[in-house]
């Protein structure tokens, strides 16, 4: 199910004279940042900039079937290229505006030591007989945990006892609500997220660059005009988007 920003969109009613607003599709975990970004947009130009939030496989899929988007963030390059190939990005426009860390969370009020990835065994005991939440294997953060789950020698031990989530999100809130002892999330959802805590950060080279590339979309695809579409795009990738990128925990990623 797509999660749209509701309280941005409803600031310019549908009956109210005035533009459009601009549909920009983006990545679950980018959900604080850009509400941020778009209401400062909202503050400073009187542009309404709508947000629908999910997976990048799902909001790829949304948007090759038509959906009416000016803009696209995903959370790994895979899903760009994908949209790529099927003729949706304006290819010129494209440029990676954030980038990520993975880590290991627990529920607040658990036991909160720190768990060594060096071990399977160790996992293994802070799972007990509970589930690892990650998110589904067709989403970035999926791939992204897999991976490194792999490069550690970790993943035949959990392989089995996954709660996967459509996007990385839902597994965020699986150990928000305690549901599940562990999940492997960004380190911006779990900063964003008061009830969990992070209780170990995988190494970078145990998986691919965590990047979040953001394009514009081929004009048909949505019904804001183009040139307002590219003014937000441009301000994400700029000093001021950036930095508000890195207020959120968000690093910056290598200029594609």
């Amino acid at each position: 199910m797509l999660l749209a920003a509701g309280v941005l969109a409803a600031c310019t009613p549908r009956d109210v004279a005035g533009p459009p607003p601009i549909d920009l599709f983006a990545a679950a975990s980018l959900r604080e940042v850009l509400d941020a970004l778009a209401a400062d947009y909202l503050t400073q130009t009187g542009r309404t900039v709508r947000i629908t939030y999910a997976g990048s496989a799902q909001l790829a899929r949304q948007i090759d079937q038509g959906a009416p988007a000016d803009l696209f963030v995903a959370a790994d390059e895979a899903w760009m290229d994908w949209l790529d190939a099927r003729g949706r990005v304006e290819r010129a426009t494209r440029r990676r505006v954030a980038g990520n860390t993975l880590v290991l969370i627990a529920p607040v009020g658990t036991d909160d030591a720190p768990v060594d990835l060096g071990s399977d065994v160790a996992l293994d005991e802070r799972l007990g007989d509970g589930r690892l939440a990650v998110a589904d294997a067709t989403v970035p953060a999926g791939r992204y945990g897999r991976q490194a789950l792999t490069r550690l020698g970790l993943w035949t031990g959990v392989e089995h006892r996954l709660a996967p989530g459509d996007s990385v999100r839902a597994a965020l809130a699986l150990v928000a609500r305690g549901e599940v002892p562990l999940g492997v999330v960004y380190a911006t959802d779990a900063r964003a997220e008061p009830r969990v805590r992070v209780v170990a950060t995988f190494p970078a080279g145990s998986h691919a660059p965590i990047v979040y590339p953001a394009a514009r979309l081929r004009r048909s695809q949505g019904g804001g005009d183009a040139a307002a579409a590219q003014a937000v795009l441009d301000r994400m990738s700029g000093a001021d988007g950036q930095a508000v990128f890195q207020r959120f925990g968000f690093t910056r990623s290598p200029v594609r």
